[in-house]
């Protein structure tokens, strides 16, 4: 009979070497950068400014923390037209900007073809010129003699602009329909390009399944594409309002006292009239009005995929 002979035994597996506890640090040490922005340039001002809105005193005599939180109240209660106005030119311009920015997206997405990259460029073409140039470029369109406002009076829009309070006799200039269409224009983009990255993110597929079961183009619309859809209007309605609510460059420019914006009364008390603890008061209640608007809009939109 043959011998039988052993296998030899097999050679134990290598062991891993652990990983590297500096490696683990790599994620950290990128962050780093990032972290120390946000200190330096967010964190550190927004307490100095928590701080400003609780001193007392004047300029000549200086500012003491003496946690006088009755500014808070006395700003509201002073001011709260303007916080009322901005939030309500901030909410007409965010759905206007909706209105208008969506076929646009759509078209975009699903139909412009080769013509996409150039409705692209025209779309974010306002960027290349800056913000004032932009606005102020709206005082020559609006201007009282001009094709527009004569267009408005021979269709007799302005007769019903007018009795919504929106403009005032014969002028559109200096009244909230002028900051309204100020604002619309120059957030517009920013309401374009995320609706058109979450369009874009949609399934051809889709919309062929629709139509194989029979569904109409408007109920294709309704039941798919809108849904679908949905982080980017939350998304471009959150880039559109929140900085909206706190412009003052349209009312400024193309409104009047009778339209002043929070963001008008902010700048006022800080460089005309340097009532600072006022000032950063009215920075505060601001931004804790919008952070109260925006987190229940974004529970009630049923979405937190934002694009």
């Amino acid at each position: 009979m043959a011998a039988v002979t052993e296998a030899p035994p097999l050679a134990p597996a290598p062991r891993k070497k652990p990983p590297r506890k500096r490696g683990r640090l790599v994620p950290y040490w990128l962050l780093l950068p990032g972290i120390l922005w946000l200190i330096v340039f967010f964190a550190l001002p927004m307490i100095y400014q928590a701080s400003t809105s609780v001193q007392t005193g004047s300029l000549e005599e200086g500012y003491k923390v003496t946690w006088h939180f009755a500014t808070y109240w006395d700003a509201l209660s002073e001011y709260w037209p303007q916080f009322l106005r901005s939030v309500s030119y901030a909410a007409a311009a965010t759905v206007l900007c909706l209105l208008l920015g969506y076929p646009l997206a759509y078209l975009i997405a699903f139909r412009a073809g080769r013509w996409r990259n150039l409705i692209m460029i025209l779309v974010i073409a306002p960027f290349f010129t800056s913000f004032l140039i932009r606005t102020l470029a709206w005082k020559t369109i609006l201007a009282d003699n001009g094709p527009v406002v004569h267009t408005l009076n021979n269709l007799h829009i302005l007769d019903l602009t007018n009795w919504l309070g929106w403009t005032a006799g014969d002028r559109v200039l200096a009244t909230p329909l002028a900051v309204v269409c100020g604002l619309t224009y120059n957030f517009l983009p920013f309401m374009i390009l995320p609706l058109y990255t979450s369009l874009e993110r949609i399934d051809g597929r889709l919309h062929e399944a629709a139509g194989d079961l029979y569904a109409k183009p408007f109920t294709t619309f309704r039941k798919v594409t809108f849904p679908l859809s949905m982080p980017g209007v939350v998304s471009g309605t959150l880039l559109t309002f929140i900085p909206a609510a706190g412009d003052y460059v349209n009312a400024d420019l193309l409104g009047s006292t009778d339209t002043r914006m929070v963001g008008n009364v902010i700048q006022t008390q800080f460089l005309r009239i340097l009532d600072y603890p006022t000032a950063a008061a009215l920075s505060f209640i601001l931004m804790a009005a919008i952070l109260i608007m925006v987190t229940i809009y974004i529970r009630k939109s049923g979405t937190e995929d934002l694009v």
